[in-house]
């Protein structure tokens, strides 16, 4: 049976940080941790490395009550501002950059990005740089075509977002007007990038169960093409472990990598 869309309301109503966390990142039991946070840290591991993308500003769009898609964008950007829709999940990163002692633990995370960049004793200085350069935690809509509004937002070099899309946006068509705003947000240049999932229908928090738009790859495809962008790389890997079907249903996880026009 299909779910129902899951409307602004419902998230602000229903849409529980803890749980989520808990479902998707506590460790050795999460859903997601394994095979979507290898192939999230590895992507942008490799991504931010390569000395292709890098800047002052980074907006880190629709980041959920998480940061672990940040530690490697803390190395080549000084300004990070991220956001979210929900004011409990704004709380929630509030609370990992205050070092509040009910804050989420995000170190086995921490210690993973620092092995990927040879660098393992030094996750508590990893830690200390991401917390210095989150400069906001704002709140974003993406069915906005001004997302931030009446935010003032700095052109940025670079828009991240990680698992958000699918939620809001109803349609593909809602999802490439979501991109054309992103389009607005970014320099001349600039760079793009989501990772998400693919074919997916539903998520659960808890015992709370959202609806997730399902794309597939020829979708996402048309989609940044419309909205103005030129695809730079576009990985889909199937998902390997179907074993918690049960909380979340896609069937394929994807990485773009995506650049505004420079010749505008």
């Amino acid at each position: 049976m299909e779910t129902p869309y899951s409307t602004p309301q419902t998230y602000i109503d229903d849409f529980n940080p803890m749980d989520y966390l808990q479902t998707y990142f506590s460790p050795g039991q999460g859903v997601a941790v394994g095979e979507w946070t290898d192939f999230v840290l590895q992507n942008l591991h490799e991504i931010f490395t390569s000395g292709r993308v890098k800047g002052d500003t980074l907006i880190d769009f629709g980041a959920g009550p998480t940061i672990y898609h940040l530690l490697s964008a803390c190395e080549v950007f000084n300004n990070i501002i991220t956001s979210d829709f929900l004011e409990q999940n704004r709380r929630e990163v509030q609370k990992w950059l205050r070092k509040d002692l009910d804050a989420f633990d995000w170190t086995p995370i921490v210690k993973y990005v620092c092995e990927l960049e040879n660098n393992s004793d030094n996750w508590q200085e990893k830690e200390a740089k991401l917390r210095r350069k989150v400069t906001k935690v704002l709140q974003c809509d993406a069915l906005k075509k001004n997302p931030y509004d009446p935010e003032v937002m700095p052109e940025a070099d670079c828009l991240l977002s990680c698992l958000c899309l699918e939620g809001p946006c109803k349609d593909p068509e809602a999802f490439c007007n979501t991109l054309k705003s992103f389009y607005d947000l970014l320099k001349p240049g600039g760079h793009l990038i989501i990772l998400s999932v693919l074919n997916g229908t539903f998520y659960f928090v808890g015992q709370k169960k959202f609806s997730c738009l399902s794309l597939t790859r020829e979708d996402l495809e048309r989609a940044f093409k419309k909205a103005g962008f030129e695809i730079e790389e576009l990985k889909v890997v199937p998902r390997n472990d179907k074993s918690r079907m049960d909380i979340t249903d896609y069937d394929s996880l994807y990485c773009v990598h995506a650049r505004k026009p420079l010749n505008l």
